[in-house]
């Protein structure tokens, strides 16, 4: 289906099939991503990378909206650039959007830009939210509905919250040229219905394109020894691993927790490169607890597949679901997860 032509939507499409015609479908963009290809080769994970350190967050950034993104789920997409974003233009996005989304909910009745709607969409930015001055300003996108009746001092209550960030993306933005604005990582938490009529919003306005970003084993295993390596003032959650047995006629999952010093311990006794994290390291912690496991319960979780870490510095699924819980070491997350958005745009 071409991403440009919704006409042969039906209202009994569910929302996982919107995302996945609106989210993944290609734009002209991709055309001007193809030199872009050939001249970066981008590499998921490298076989060592810095331990995260605490927070890099510059002196303008807003704590309450700091406060705000912690502790929630978000759902993960890679983002292509935006084409002609501005962020002068905050305000007007906010009315246009307002409008394609009433639009949208109320298909075949007429809608003017500026008509009084029951929600209210708000652009804000998230100033200080980047890794480098380089970085572009991560902006965030809520959806209220109004208060009945209307108040000044009162704020509808929150339907739906996305988020567009880059940490770190030099990579990224150095192949693109000034009429693109690189914001490879998109968070999103609320009704998937809403996360596919802002994304067509997006794609039609900015000649971008979203794409679900999962999280496969891999990745996690870097995550647990990454996040395990973190220093933390005080453990606010259990290191729990959770792996996936695939078997008839449903999936098993197995759980294994660990006390979160046991396993700081762990990766200490496993750990030789200061500040860094490498890809044997990595292996060996995950060894190590395979053999543990086994020596209690007589089973190979080599066999299995890991599909959920959760740690005191945030939590994450394979199917693209995160949810950072420590605001000192926020950067880090989102500088690695900026890093998976970015390959699987290449």
């Amino acid at each position: 289906m071409d991403p440009y032509d919704a006409s042969d939507l039906t209202p009994r499409q569910s929302a996982s099939s919107r995302l996945k015609d609106y989210f993944i479908g290609a734009t002209p963009l991709q055309k001007r991503l193809e030199s872009v290809r050939k001249q970066a080769t981008f590499v998921s994970t490298p076989p060592r990378k810095k331990i995260p350190q605490c927070s890099q967050l510059q002196e303008d950034v807003d704590p309450q909206k700091v406060a705000f993104l912690l502790h929630k789920q978000w759902t993960l997409y890679s983002l292509t650039p935006l084409y002609k974003f501005s962020y002068t233009n905050l305000k007007e996005y906010s009315r246009l959007l307002s409008a394609f989304i009433t639009a949208e909910k109320q298909k075949g009745l007429a809608v003017e830009v500026g008509e009084d709607f029951n929600i209210k969409v708000i652009f804000s930015t998230l100033l200080g939210m980047k890794g480098t001055q380089k970085d572009s300003e991560a902006f965030l996108v809520q959806i209220l509905s109004k208060s009945q009746p209307p108040s000044e001092n009162t704020e509808g209550k929150v339907l739906w919250t996305g988020w567009f960030c880059c940490i770190f993306g030099d990579s990224l933005l150095e192949t693109v040229s000034e009429d693109f604005t690189c914001l490879p990582l998109f968070l999103a938490n609320g009704a998937e219905s809403n996360t596919a009529i802002i994304g067509t919003w997006f794609q039609r306005t900015f000649d971008c394109y979203f794409s679900p970003l999962s999280i496969n084993a891999f990745n996690l295993s870097w995550m647990a020894a990454m996040w395990t390596a973190c220093k933390m003032d005080h453990y606010m959650a259990t290191t729990e691993f959770l792996w996936s047995v695939p078997c008839s006629p449903q999936s098993l999952d197995i759980s294994y927790a660990i006390h979160p010093e046991d396993a700081k311990a762990l990766w200490d006794s496993v750990h030789k490169t200061p500040g860094e994290v490498t890809q044997e390291e990595v292996d060996l912690f995950m060894d190590c607890l395979y053999s543990h496991f086994h020596r209690h319960f007589k089973i190979h979780l080599s066999a299995t597949r890991l599909v959920r870490v959760s740690t005191s510095v945030a939590s994450a699924h394979t199917d693209g679901k995160i949810k950072i819980l420590c605001h000192k070491y926020l950067i880090g997350v989102l500088a690695y997860l900026t890093e998976l958005a970015i390959f699987q745009i290449e």
